[in-house]
């Protein structure tokens, strides 16, 4: 009965992570700018990395390979938002506008893209975007 329940546990996480992991994908290939692409990068990849890996570490019991997978896990959980904040923090110091829709209704799909051969926005002297 307990080991049935651990199985079915341990599937349903797993499932839980590829429904993450698959609408980041989705994210990454259907928003429109850099921005929002970071954003479900970080935050959706990273659950569904977490339910997966939670779901392989309750799977695989009381072993040396469950600790590498907790291990693991927090790694993914340190360096997933960190990388997403890098790219994002760096496009905006290199000038990169974010997509707006122009009728103020929030939807991003009739948004113009910026131009890339425009001048990169002036910075202060603290090297931070104005």
């Amino acid at each position: 009965m307990i080991e049935a329940l651990r199985v079915w546990s341990a599937v349903a996480l797993v499932a839980l992570g590829v429904f993450f992991t698959f609408i980041a994908a989705v994210g990454v290939i259907r928003l429109p700018d850099v921005y929002a692409r970071a954003h479900t990068a970080s935050q959706a990849d990273t659950l569904g990395a977490g339910f997966t890996l939670a779901g392989v570490a309750l799977a695989l019991g009381w072993q040396h390979a469950t600790a590498y997978t907790v291990l693991l896990l927090f790694f993914v959980f340190v360096t997933n938002p960190t990388a997403a904040h890098a790219i994002a923090r760096s496009a905006a110091e290199t000038g990169v506008e974010p997509l707006l829709a122009d009728d103020g209704s929030g939807s991003t799909g009739d948004a113009e893209p910026v131009d890339a051969d425009a001048e990169p926005r002036e910075r202060d002297a603290g090297g931070e975007p104005q």
